[in-house]
């Protein structure tokens, strides 16, 4: 497999020690040689290159969970395979203990999930509508239903929505609507996590090179047409959102909870 690469080559060491669990950690296949890593894959290769001793590497695809998790270890931690519906309670809940069995400690959580599918209220069935809050509204409440009990006092979870949870970005109302309900979702788990020092904040990103993002740009021109009128021009990649969720990760935001950060070249701010 090719090592997907972060444009900086020395890292801060920002979450040395730290044993990690990124649910959503797998890039989907793609046949284009030049794809380029997802979220969770970046997230999970850059928690490791932090100085992460674990990163749990959970996707419902074992393939590309246990490719993440190689990637991990080549950045000389250790890289651990999980896999799981993350929609489905009882699966959800045996992936932290799993997690927490194997390591005997868990510090941070990331969930970064997401699907869309409907175009506007009418062609939109319930069928969809359901699957797409259940994947990218209720697996993040599960994943911090019961990943609250079991981390680490002083731990962090980082959410990775969407800049369409700020305006109707997309033709699709349940994706829409999903992330919009996660800022909600953030602020209480940090309410619910505050007396034990733990964080919960909100990765937002925007046009962001990744798999998935180029197959929604090849449904929808009008996301292409967007590049040139953001500020700085041009897409984000992962590895950039990776950055973000670290930072949110790490003791540099100890007193940072229940926010919410954009990425997104300035997209929202014009």
């Amino acid at each position: 497999m090719r090592e997907p690469r972060h444009p900086a080559p020395h890292p801060a060491r920002l979450l040395t020690g730290r044993n990690v669990l990124v649910i959503g950690a797998g890039t989907r296949p793609s046949d284009d040689p030049q794809a380029p890593v997802g979220n969770g894959r970046a997230v999970a290769v850059l928690a490791a290159r932090e100085g992460a001793s674990c990163v749990a590497c959970a996707d419902v695809s074992s393939a590309a969970a246990a490719a993440t998790a190689a990637l991990v270890g080549d950045e000389g931690a250790r890289g651990l395979t999980v896999v799981g519906d993350a929609t489905d309670p009882g699966r959800s809940s045996a992936m932290i203990a799993e997690v927490v069995g194997e390591l005997g400690a868990l510090d941070a959580l990331v969930v970064n999930v997401g699907i869309g599918l409907g175009t506007g209220l009418a062609d939109t069935s319930p069928e969809q509508w359901e699957r797409v809050l259940s994947l990218n509204l209720g697996a993040p409440f599960l994943a911090a239903k019961f990943a609250l009990p079991a981390l680490a006092d002083g731990g962090s979870i980082v959410f990775v929505g969407s800049v369409a949870g700020l305006r109707a970005a997309t033709g699709s109302p349940a994706y829409d609507s999903s992330k919009a309900g996660l800022f909600g979702l953030t602020r209480h788990v940090a309410k619910e996590g505050g007396p034990r020092g733990i964080r919960a904040n909100l990765v937002v990103p925007g046009l962001i090179d990744t798999p998935m993002g180029r197959e929604a740009s090849a449904r929808r021109s009008s996301r292409s047409d967007s590049y040139g009128r953001l500020p700085l021009g041009r897409q984000g990649t992962a590895w950039e959102v990776a950055d973000a969720v670290t930072f949110l990760l790490s003791d540099r935001a100890s007193y940072i909870t229940g926010q919410s950060l954009v990425v997104d070249g300035g997209l929202n701010a014009v």
